[in-house]
């Protein structure tokens, strides 16, 4: 089998990891190498499914000892087998990237002989990488729990992220469905990964010539719909996860029908509005300072699929609004629906000159059609409509169904 062949079963192979992270880390490049890793991110584009594509994305092989429900590469599947060379993978990635195919490499790997063997070769590929073909471009490494310490060490110098794949939300679900993993095994190593990562911080401010380990941090994956756990219980597990190893990201996976197994929940197409729903409540708790219990569930446990997370605790605290644009701290303009960061930064930094009124809004980039019902501009309000929560709602049901105007063909009469 030639390399070609290889890439079209390994890369197609490694499309159902969602965790797929721009950046995070700096590192820069010298004259005798190539790339650079810039902090605040790498070029994007996108597949037709939404997914970021920006990296080489590779198995290093999909031949595999363990037989999880919901793996397409489960060693129970009769599917075409392959796996790269050392070599093979660091010229691909070199090629890739002189093309400008690519901005860095997302290397992971099915576990074949043992959880040892397996890391080794990734090791051996991202420090082929750096130290013989003066690689600085971005490096997120898939590590396999139940490796030695000594190999997770070296992952981390090489990498610029490390992430070990949590799976399921539950111990319950990861015995039934992939009895071969364990949960101690996958939660000591985000342990040892995030002590790492601290002990070096904390060296490194006292001297620079300690090399710097996994400076993405580290990130982990969960699949969701192949096991009956609620939007509750998963919440509740990754912000254990932020708190306990400060991981840089949660990535949210809606289950794919690969197998015909009974043990998995079955669904004809992934649930895709439910992960959208995660990412957004996982935003806020990760980035607006929304803590667990602001987070608003039914009865069953799940968010809601109708108005996204801050429009659901603006209902539930209705009696906070309506917030005046003008005099609110930055904390309580990010949760203002239809207001982000960008936003509000830019709403502080206008008020510095003038006051705001409604069009002077809609020019920061708020989305009026959500906050309009949770503002005053200097006192005023965009429309009388009653501020509690059916009112709003009736009124965006209203909105949603209005046409939507269409841009004309040039050659429409």
């Amino acid at each position: 089998m030639n390399t070609l062949e290889k890439l079209k079963i390994l890369s197609g192979a490694a499309k159902y990891d969602a965790s797929c992270a721009s950046s995070g880390s700096n590192r820069r490049n010298n004259p005798k190498g190539i790339g650079n890793t810039a902090v605040n991110g790498i070029c994007h584009s996108w597949s037709e499914d939404g997914r970021c594509i920006s990296l080489l994305k590779l198995l290093f092989t999909n031949f595999c000892i363990y037989d999880c429900a919901y793996c397409a590469n489960r060693r129970s599947n009769d599917i075409p087998r392959a796996a790269f060379t050392v070599d093979e993978v660091v010229d691909l990635t070199i090629d890739f990237f002189k093309r400008n195919y690519i901005e860095g490499l997302f290397l992971s790997s099915a576990v074949f002989g043992s959880p040892d063997i397996t890391l080794e070769k990734l090791v051996q590929i991202t420090k082929k990488l750096r130290t013989e073909r003066g690689f600085n471009g971005y490096i997120h490494l898939k590590v396999m729990p139940g490796a030695s310490d000594m190999l997770f060490n070296e992952a981390g110098r090489y990498a610029d992220r490390l992430s070990v794949n949590i799976e399921l939300p539950s111990e319950k679900s990861l015995i039934y469905i992939a009895p071969d993993k364990k949960k101690e095994n996958i939660l000591l190593p985000m342990e040892k990964i995030s002590k790492k990562i601290y002990e070096t911080n904390e060296e490194r401010k006292k001297t620079k010539k300690i090399p710097v380990y996994s400076p993405g941090g580290q990130s982990t994956q969960l699949i969701v719909g192949a096991s009956p756990e609620d939007d509750k219980q998963i919440m509740r597990l990754t912000n254990s996860l932020y708190n306990k190893f400060h991981l840089k990201r949660v990535y949210y996976s809606a289950h794919v029908s690969v197998n015909d197994d009974s043990r998995l929940i079955f669904s004809e197409k992934p649930d895709m509005m439910r992960e959208h729903r995660l990412y957004q409540a996982d935003w806020l708790l990760r980035v607006y300072g929304f803590k667990l219990d602001d987070l608003v569930f039914s009865p069953d446990g799940t968010l809601s699929r109708d108005y996204d997370p801050k429009m659901e605790w603006a209902f539930l605290n209705i009696h906070l609004f309506p917030m005046e644009i003008n005099k609110v701290e930055f904390e309580q303009l990010i949760r203002i629906p239809g207001i982000g960061f960008r936003t509000a930064t830019k709403i502080i930094n206008t008020r510095r000159f003038k006051s705001l009124d409604f069009e002077d809004l809609k020019k920061t980039g708020a989305v009026l059609k959500r906050a309009r019902y949770f503002i005053t501009c200097n006192g005023k309000r965009f429309d009388q409509i009653k501020i509690d929560p059916q009112s709003i709602k009736t009124n965006l049901l209203m909105y949603d169904k209005k046409p939507k105007s269409q841009q004309l063909s040039l050659f429409a009469m």
